[in-house]
């Protein structure tokens, strides 16, 4: 396994519901939260990567929806995540 991967891995135990879980928002918020802070490496180090700010640009409007979503459907859960992750003030 590489660093990607148990990275992907640990996110996944520690946000999951059940054992099997692997897709519940809490879980794809934390996974996309976790793309969105390598990718903003990146570009601080690559100004003009365009591409790539285009691909961070969507992944971070595929966790505002997933974010919404989980408001919506339980406040309890989301300000669970947003706490643990720390991605509002």
């Amino acid at each position: 396994m590489d660093v990607v991967e148990l990275n992907k891995n640990t996110i996944i135990q520690k946000f999951r519901r059940h054992d099997s879980d692997t897709g519940s928002p809490e879980v794809q918020v934390a996974l996309l939260t976790s793309r969105i802070k390598l990718l903003t490496e990146h570009l601080k180090v690559h100004k003009k990567d365009f591409d790539s700010r285009r691909g961070l640009l969507m992944l971070v409007g595929q966790r505002r929806r997933l974010l919404d979503f989980l408001k919506r459907e339980d406040e309890k859960r989301y300000v669970k995540v947003i706490r643990e992750l720390g991605i509002r003030k």
